[in-house]
């Protein structure tokens, strides 16, 4: 046998060529008959076979398919499972993130830290309220309530310093509403009033820009004196007068030195006559808190009028004499009689002056709208009449006359139907025509024991003591009347 691939003699029995090595198939030869029996019978079995695999795979395809739809149905069922167990658990999770979320903003705000602090201070735990209390401020520092608080727990804990700090924040942040301002205001004071820290709440209330909340507690300030004239030149007397914004008591000076709680107190309105003057004073309230000193200087020229001039002059007189005196225009004039120096107080002189019986001393001065007064004039007369009547009998010829005219009902000066009594006393010595008389004047008493003096005046001659009533002419020239019938 030949090897097919090289032709080489192969030994019998050798299946592998010895020289180029290949393998030997050994394939049987078979007649061509049988071949194409063998062929038809392996095509038949083929067929047979084939046709049956063919019913095998579709009756497999079949169940597959079958199997296939269940497994489906069933997978589909699977699916919507799963995805109902998916959608619960993320709905569950959601509720749980968004209770959460809830929670965490729940707890970060302003009104859950405020309702923490009060169940702590409700507690007595104020230091952990106030922990509270300041998460919430820095959340949201509108709110004075918060601060308010804060000021309260800490005055319970009895640390007034760090309250009073609490409290001035709302005053110095300068954008809660007027009425927590005003109660700030009114708190701190209470904890210095009560510490008796006078001086820091004076310090408080003068740094305040309110009126309104200085007006309500004023009373603690010392403010500096008011002066009711500013300072400069004045060309009139002045009546300065200090103030103060409440009780208490002000030291001043008028020659510019310092004042201290020795120096005078101002009680009524100093007079700044021609001269310079430099006021300096300072208030002390009742509770003892002194204000700054306040300096304020004047000069005052003033025109200084003339004196009076008196035309009748000092002597000795027998007879009535008339005293006139000439002003100057703008002035008034004044007179006293008893020693005394004349003020606007002093009796005013309206027109000329009966000379008084016995010695006399007169100081008469001239003051000028703006106060100021002249130099004083003095007059002393000294009026004796010889061979006169008493004063106290003409007095009593006076009553007796009056009487006898039916004027009053008895000599005690009783008038008929009335509750009242008359009294007369005399008055001065003056001149009608060529004759001289007494004046007596008429009071009435109306059982109140005070003497009331009537427009009435009565003349009684000095020398016969005859009776009249004064009167005056058409030309205002003194009359004697004579006493008629009533």
């Amino acid at each position: 046998m030949k090897c097919p691939n090289c032709g080489k003699e192969i030994e019998e029995g050798h299946l592998i060529c010895e020289v180029c090595g290949s393998e030997i198939q050994m394939v049987p030869d078979f007649e061509p008959e049988i071949e194409n029996s063998i062929t038809e019978t392996l095509s038949t079995l083929a067929a047979l076979q084939d046709e049956g695999q063919d019913e095998s795979i579709q009756q497999e395809m079949q169940d597959m398919e079958e199997d296939e739809e269940v497994d489906e149905a069933e997978e589909k069922e699977n699916k919507r499972r799963k995805l109902g167990i998916m959608i619960s658990t993320v709905i569950v999770f959601l509720i749980i993130l968004s209770t959460y979320v809830l929670y965490l903003h729940h707890v970060n705000t302003v009104s859950y830290q405020i309702d923490k602090a009060k169940e702590c201070a409700a507690q007595g735990s104020y230091e952990q309220a106030i922990t509270y209390l300041d998460t919430a401020y820095e959340k949201d520092d509108s709110l004075a309530q918060i601060l308010f608080m804060k000021a309260d727990y800490y005055y319970l804990m009895s640390d007034n310093e760090s309250a009073l700090q609490a409290l001035k924040q709302i005053i110095d942040k300068g954008e809660y509403p007027y009425e927590d301002v005003e109660e700030a205001y009114d708190k701190m004071i209470t904890i210095y009033s009560n510490e008796g820290r006078y001086e820091e709440i004076n310090t408080l209330l003068l740094a305040c820009k309110e009126d309104t909340i200085v007006n309500m507690f004023q009373s603690y300030m010392a403010k500096e004196p008011e002066f009711s004239y500013v300072e400069g030149d004045y060309a009139e007397i002045i009546p300065l007068k200090l103030s103060s914004n409440t009780s208490g008591t002000i030291y001043y000076t008028m020659d510019g030195t310092t004042p201290n709680k020795n120096s005078d107190v101002y009680t009524a309105p100093l007079f700044l006559e021609s001269g310079d003057y430099t006021i300096s004073a300072f208030f002390v309230n009742d509770y003892g808190i002194e204000s700054e000193i306040v300096k304020k200087s004047y000069h005052i020229n003033l025109e200084v009028p003339n004196a009076p001039e008196i035309a009748v002059y000092s002597g000795e007189y027998h007879e009535p004499m008339v005293i006139s005196v000439q002003g100057q225009e703008g002035c008034e004039i004044y007179y006293t009689t008893d020693g005394s120096e004349p003020t606007k107080d002093s009796v005013p002189y309206t027109g000329p002056i009966p000379m008084p019986l016995g010695n006399t001393h007169f100081k008469f001065v001239n003051i000028s709208e703006e106060g100021v007064s002249s130099e004083v004039t003095m007059r002393t007369y000294r009026l004796t009449l010889e061979n006169t009547i008493s004063t106290d009998e003409a007095v009593a010829r006076l009553i007796a006359g009056l009487v006898e005219s039916g004027y009053l009902q008895d000599a005690s000066g009783k008038v008929e139907n009335q509750n009242i009594t008359y009294h007369y006393e005399f008055s001065s010595v003056i001149s009608i025509g060529e004759e001289s008389f007494f004046t007596i004047n008429e009071y009435y008493d109306d059982g109140t024991g005070v003497l009331n003096r009537t427009d009435k005046v009565f003349v009684v001659q000095v020398y016969t003591g005859e009776v009249a009533r004064l009167g005056f002419d058409e030309k205002g020239t003194y009359i004697a009347v004579p006493l008629g019938p009533y």
